[in-house]
């Protein structure tokens, strides 16, 4: 899979500077097989060298990108490449939160480990479809609470279970990568994976260990650290959750 509009980019340059035709047939190559070999910005990728959150609980401006192509993530602006951004986060649209802005550049929360993990994109022709999110879920590890805000007012508050102390939930800005109907377990008709990932299980059966949201057969979990990292809900909670745009930001303290 390739960037292909940054080789075709890639490919003027060097014609302009004189290359001939052999030379920027090579660099072309050079550049769709080094893109080749970055990483998978998904929930089963991992990225250890992208740069950290730098404020893991701290608002964001509301925007979120969707990239019209497979794009290349950078660990700064005009960086080193290190990851690439697909179209598609497991069955849904990729949705990512902006976090900071400097022109044609995004630097983005990527949904990978490890935990925090970000990257930059450029924007520029027509790379990204740009939206404003208004939604933002808090969630209180030592209430227990979940709340859902809009335009910073709270539109709805429950009582949700985490993860117990051995798996706990982990704290930070995580954000809604998908939108996945249940077929192999009943305890969720949806489940909706954040960008996060447990620190103590490297896999949940046969996943990549990604903590999600979901709803349990019954209410025993509510008020309660009995999973192994995800955040179980009660059906009227996840009947609301599940109306949020993809990237909606769930901070988690």
């Amino acid at each position: 899979m390739l960037a292909l509009a940054a080789a075709a980019t890639l490919a003027l340059l060097t014609s302009a500077c004189g290359g001939g035709d052999a030379d920027n047939a090579a660099e072309a190559a050079s550049g769709e097989q080094q893109a080749a070999s970055l990483p998978e910005a998904t929930t089963y990728g991992e990225i250890p060298n992208a740069p950290k959150d730098p404020e893991p609980n701290a608002p964001t401006e509301g925007e979120v990108l969707h990239p019209t192509r497979e794009l290349t993530v950078h660990d700064a602006v005009d960086g080193n490449p290190i990851a690439r951004l697909p179209v598609k986060q497991i069955s849904s649209p990729t949705w990512v939160p902006v976090i900071k802005r400097e022109g044609d550049w995004a630097q983005i929360l990527l949904p990978t480990r490890p935990n925090g993990a970000t990257g930059w994109i450029n924007t520029s022709g027509g790379a990204v479809e740009s939206a404003e999110n208004d939604y933002l879920v808090n969630v209180d590890l030592k209430s227990f609470s979940l709340e859902i805000l809009k335009d910073g007012e709270q539109i709805g508050k429950w009582t949700v279970g985490i993860g117990e102390p051995d798996s706990p939930t982990p704290p930070g800005r995580a954000y809604i990568i998908a939108s996945i109907e249940e077929t192999v377990n009943d305890y969720s008709p949806i489940v909706l994976p954040l960008s996060y990932h447990s620190n103590s299980h490297e896999t949940y059966g046969g996943g990549p260990g990604t903590v999600g949201i979901h709803t349990w057969p019954d209410d025993s979990f509510v008020g309660k650290a009995n999973s192994d990292g995800c955040i179980r809900v009660t059906k009227d909670a996840l009947d609301a959750l599940v109306k949020l745009p993809l990237g909606t930001i769930v901070n988690i303290v």
